[in-house]
């Protein structure tokens, strides 16, 4: 086989610190644009991004050539570095580690709508 195929679908989940309130709906969706960016920038394309106050889901397709840890890594440093420096009234520190589960390409429907429905999901 002369070329390899590759597709790893990622639902990975984080908390803030001590689970505060700390992503006010103010600063929510450029968060969640940042992360966007900063997953294209990675080769993983992402498939969906939101959260609650105190916390984010992504689900992403992981570029092959990376390891999870290092996309996670980049993903939470440089959300937290751009959020603290373009809010400086809206600190966000966030809870060390993170979760990250497989998903099939099968439920990747059911996981997309389900993150996109945070809010009502946690009503």
């Amino acid at each position: 086989m002369s070329k390899s195929l590759s597709r790893i679908y990622i639902h990975a989940f984080w908390s803030t610190k001590r689970r505060l309130p700390q992503i006010s709906s103010e600063i929510e969706h450029k968060l969640y644009k940042h992360l966007r960016q900063e997953l294209i920038k990675l080769k993983c394309e992402p498939y969906a991004i939101n959260g609650m106050s105190d916390h984010v889901h992504c689900l992403f397709q992981l570029n092959p050539k990376l390891k999870i840890i290092d996309v996670m890594k980049q993903i939470k440093g440089s959300s937290a570095h751009y959020l603290n420096h373009a809010f400086e009234h809206e600190r966000i520190i966030w809870q060390r580690g993170f979760s990250a589960i497989s998903v099939s390409k099968g439920v990747l429907p059911t996981v997309k709508r389900c993150i996109e429905n945070q809010k009502s999901h946690h009503k």
